[in-house]
C-alpha cells in the first residue's frame, strides 16, 4: 500500500469515528464553545457548531479541487478566497444538531466518492487552497490532520489521547519540518522537553493543541 492509499483509508476511518461520536449531538452541545485556538485566522469565539460547519465546508472544498483536477483544470478552495470560507462557515454554524450532523455526513460521502472516482492525471494535478497551490494526491493527508484535529476540537471526549498512530507517525515529521522552517538559522532543533513526551503530545504542542510543561506555544499555526 502507497501513502496516498493509506491517507485515503486513514481518513477514511477517522470520518467514521467522527460520525459515530456525531450521532447522539445535541442542539446545546452545537452551540458550546469549542476547543479551537483562538487564532487570528480563525474567526474568533468558534462554537462546535463553527467546527462541524468548517468540517462541512473543508470536505467539500477537497472535492471540488479533486473534481477540477481530474478535468484537467485548478480550482480555488473555497469560492470567494478566505472571505468566502468564513462567511460560508458562519451562516451554517448556528443550525440545528441534526442538519449539522447531516451536514458533515453528506460532505464527507461527495469526498470519498472523489476519491474513488479520481484519475491518475487526477492525482498528479494541483488545487488552490487558502495557504497556496498543493498536490491533489497529498489533499487526503490534510483532510486526515483536519479529521482528527478539529473532533478533538469539539470537546465530546476525543482527544490527542486518541488520535490514530498511524496519523502520528506521518505528521510528526511534517509539522515538525513546518516549525523548523519559521526557526532563526542554527535553532532548529526541537527543545528537549518536546522530545521528553511521547509522539502525540509533540504533535498536538506542535499544532497548538496540548502543552509542554516548560515551553510556550509552538505557534506553527498561529
Amino acid at each position: 500500500m502507497n501513502d496516498l492509499d493509506r491517507h485515503v483509508e486513514g481518513a477514511a476511518r477517522a470520518h467514521q469515528v467522527l460520525l459515530a461520536r456525531l450521532e447522539e449531538l445535541g442542539d446545546e452541545e452545537g452551540g458550546r464553545p469549542s476547543l479551537l485556538p483562538d487564532w487570528p485566522s480563525l474567526l474568533p469565539d468558534w462554537t462546535v457548531g463553527h467546527v462541524l460547519s468548517h468540517l462541512a465546508s473543508n470536505a467539500d472544498s477537497h472535492t471540488r479541487m479533486i473534481e477540477a483536477a481530474c478535468r484537467g483544470e485548478v480550482a480555488e478552495q473555497y469560492v470567494g478566497g478566505r472571505d468566502g470560507r468564513a462567511r460560508e462557515i458562519a451562516e451554517r454554524a448556528g443550525l440545528s444538531a441534526v442538519e449539522l450532523v447531516s451536514l458533515v455526513r453528506r460532505s464527507i460521502w461527495r469526498l470519498e466518492g472523489a476519491w474513488a472516482t479520481c484519475t491518475a492525471e487526477g492525482w498528479q494535478g494541483t488545487g488552490n487552497t487558502v495557504a497556496g497551490p498543493a498536490p491533489i494526491h497529498d489533499l487526503p493527508f490534510r483532510r486526515w490532520r483536519e479529521t482528527v484535529v478539529h473532533h478533538a476540537d469539539l470537546g465530546l471526549g476525543y482527544t490527542w489521547h486518541d488520535w490514530p498512530a498511524e496519523y502520528v507517525r506521518f505528521e510528526l515529521p511534517r509539522v515538525t519540518m513546518l516549525w523548523s522552517s519559521r526557526r532563526p538559522m542554527g535553532l532548529t532543533e526541537l527543545p528537549a522537553a518536546a522530545m521528553q513526551v511521547p509522539d502525540a503530545q509533540r504533535v498536538a504542542w506542535l499544532l497548538g493543541r496540548a502543552e509542554i510543561d516548560g515551553l510556550a506555544a509552538a505557534e506553527v499555526f498561529g
